[in-house]
């Protein structure tokens, strides 16, 4: 029997494609607007959720989040104690959440909440700088979040996801003055790779930056309604 190379990526990410322009219809269709948050671990994803959810809520705008981890629930459970309906997605290993997973974490919002309850969906996906790109999840926009301690390198050894991101978040801002994090060297890559999306520096912590981050991003839910 001859050699023979089977190539699945291309199936899998033509089904992916195929899932999105639905999940985006059925968004469009709810007046949902939503944002697939992306980072590496630890670069605080749920504390900048939290912190854009408050701004948001006082704007009158209501959330849910979609949680994908590989294992765990943690980060689902801290937003339903803020008051945040949630679904946690576990994906058993996969390093990136596909558009089947994010059909059914809806179905599953829309059971338990309506998604006529709902004004933005925070899709926060698994921490990797890598997998997540290929995955159109039907967003209304890609948030990418590196936070000053991972180093300000990382658009560089990292571009695709930085390219792909329609605003840009620096976190942890407030520890800047104990690391070694090169501002000027980070906005230079960025003017290369992403040179028109917003650029925010923010911490989630102390509420830095916080409000002119949910300015712009209120704007951009109020143009998507228009």
């Amino acid at each position: 029997m001859s050699s023979e190379t089977l190539t699945i990526e291309s199936p899998i990410l033509n089904r992916n494609e195929r899932l999105a322009a639905e999940l985006r219809e059925r968004f469009r269709a709810a007046g949902v607007y939503v944002i697939n948050v992306l980072s590496s671990p630890g670069s605080g994803k749920t504390s900048t959720i939290l912190a854009t959810d408050a701004r948001l809520r006082a704007r009158g705008l209501r959330s849910a989040v979609i949680e994908g981890d590989i294992a765990s629930d943690v980060d689902a459970q801290t937003m339903k104690e803020a008051g945040i309906p949630a679904v946690q997605i576990n994906t058993g290993g996969l390093c990136h959440l596909e558009g089947n997973m994010i059909g059914q974490a809806v179905d599953a919002l829309d059971q338990g909440v309506g998604l006529e309850n709902i004004d933005v969906i925070f899709i926060e996906n698994v921490g990797n700088l890598v997998c997540p790109v290929d995955f159109d999840l039907g967003e209304n926009l890609a948030v990418m979040i590196l936070s000053v301690p991972e180093g300000d390198d990382k658009p560089v050894k990292y571009p695709g996801i930085f390219q792909h991101a329609g605003a840009q978040l620096l976190n942890k801002v407030d520890v800047a003055p104990a690391f070694d994090f090169d501002r000027g060297a980070y906005d230079a890559v960025l003017d290369e790779l992403n040179p028109t999306a917003p650029r925010f520096a923010v911490s989630a912590r102390t509420g830095e930056g916080m409000d002119a981050w949910c300015a712009w991003l209120a704007n951009e839910i109020e143009a998507a309604r228009a």
